[in-house]
Parts: structure tokens; C-alpha cells; sequence
């Protein structure tokens, strides 16, 4: 098999934040890394991550995290790329952005929408896209009052991002079937479920790029 090249693109959860120190988790650490080693030589992992990024909202805090403002200059620095694997909404979730899980998933599906008319696959057409929802919340401690009523959205989340998925012939993952965040800041997963998440995709990718 010729090198297949997939994306990553997500938040602190991809990005590897440490939920009990808040430093960056080693890179052996995170799951990007953990599915690369599953897949082997044969594909290049890239990691596209940011602290605080949404999919769609301009953060009146913290400049720079739409995600969707970032995305189509992100698919064309790293093209041709076989396959995007897009987990964002965490953020979406805080209290400041007052929007539904309703609206977060047509959120993600304006980000499906970018990257399927990209042009970015190989040969000038569409990657591969797999969509993951994002982990449960855990106990939340200092994050509680940013991220109010955010445990009831991130609940809804799954299956409205299944049915903007299967409307674009996306694929789904649902994140909370295997792992949660850490009860160490309630919202960042720990380095052995960063681990466990790269593992349960990795399946799924190497199926996809066949």
C-alpha cells in the first residue's frame, strides 16, 4: 500500500492537554500518536489541534479558535489527504456560546460540508471523513461554572453527529462508548484513555483506507 496520509483535527482533546497539570501529555500520550502506531509505516498521522478551538464560534475570550475559519487553509497546507478525522464540540459546550446540541451538530456538518467540497482528496477529490463526538464530561471542578449545563449537551451530541455523518456518507464514532474525561478537571481525557481512544479507531481508519 502506497503512504496513506490522515488529518486529525480537533481541540485540547486531540491537541493532548493534561488534565491534572494542564501541560501538553507526552506524544506517546495522545491519541493521534497511539492510532499512528496502530496503523504502522504505511500511514502518516498529522495532528492539527488547538487549545479552546469550536467548530463554528468566534470565543469573545480567547482570539482564534473557530474552527471553521481555520479549516479550508488547514486541508490546503497538508493536501492530498486520504482521510480527516474530525472530534470538536467540547468547546461548543461552554456556557458562553448558549447554543443547543441541535446546533452544534449542524455546526460539524458545515465543517463535513468544507472538507467533502475541499478538493483536497487524492487526485482533486474529497478525503475520507470520520467523525467522532466528543468524550462525556466527568467531574468537573474550576471548569464547572464555564462549562454549566454542558453534561446534558455533550449527552445529545451522538446522535445528531451520526445523522449529519450518514447524510454526507460520512463515518461515526462515538467517543464515550470507550472512554470519558478525567475526573481530574472533568473535561480532558488522561493519558491512558488518550491511548485507548487512538487503539479503538484505529480499526475503523485502516478499514477506511482500504
Amino acid at each position: 500500500m502506497s503512504l496513506r496520509t490522515v488529518l486529525c483535527y480537533g481541540d485540547s482533546n486531540t491537541w493532548g492537554r493534561d488534565p491534572h497539570s494542564m501541560a501538553r501529555l507526552p506524544l506517546e500520550s495522545r491519541w493521534p500518536e497511539a492510532m499512528a502506531r496502530e496503523l504502522g509505516a504505511d500511514v502518516r498521522v498529522i495532528c492539527e489541534a488547538l487549545n479552546g478551538r469550536t467548530t463554528v464560534w468566534e470565543d469573545p475570550i480567547e482570539e482564534h479558535r473557530n474552527g471553521k475559519t481555520y479549516l479550508s487553509p488547514c486541508l490546503l497546507s497538508h493536501h492530498p489527504l486520504d482521510l480527516v478525522v474530525l472530534m470538536l464540540g467540547t468547546n461548543d459546550c461552554k456556557k458562553r456560546f448558549s447554543v443547543s446540541a441541535f446546533d452544534i451538530g449542524r455546526s460539524v456538518g458545515l465543517l463535513l460540508d468544507i472538507i467533502q467540497k475541499s478538493g483536497c482528496g487524492p487526485e482533486g477529490g474529497a478525503p475520507q471523513v470520520l467523525l467522532v463526538s466528543p468524550p462525556p464530561f466527568g467531574q468537573m471542578g474550576d471548569f464547572a461554572e464555564m462549562f454549566e449545563g454542558a453534561e446534558a449537551k455533550c449527552a445529545g451530541l451522538p446522535r445528531y453527529y451520526r445523522a449529519h455523518a450518514e447524510q454526507r456518507g460520512c463515518r461515526f464514532f462515538e467517543s464515550g462508548t470507550v472512554v470519558r474525561a478525567s475526573d481530574g478537571d472533568g473535561v480532558h481525557l488522561d493519558g491512558a484513555d488518550q491511548v485507548k481512544l487512538g487503539r479503538a479507531l484505529a480499526p475503523l481508519v485502516r478499514e477506511m483506507l482500504r
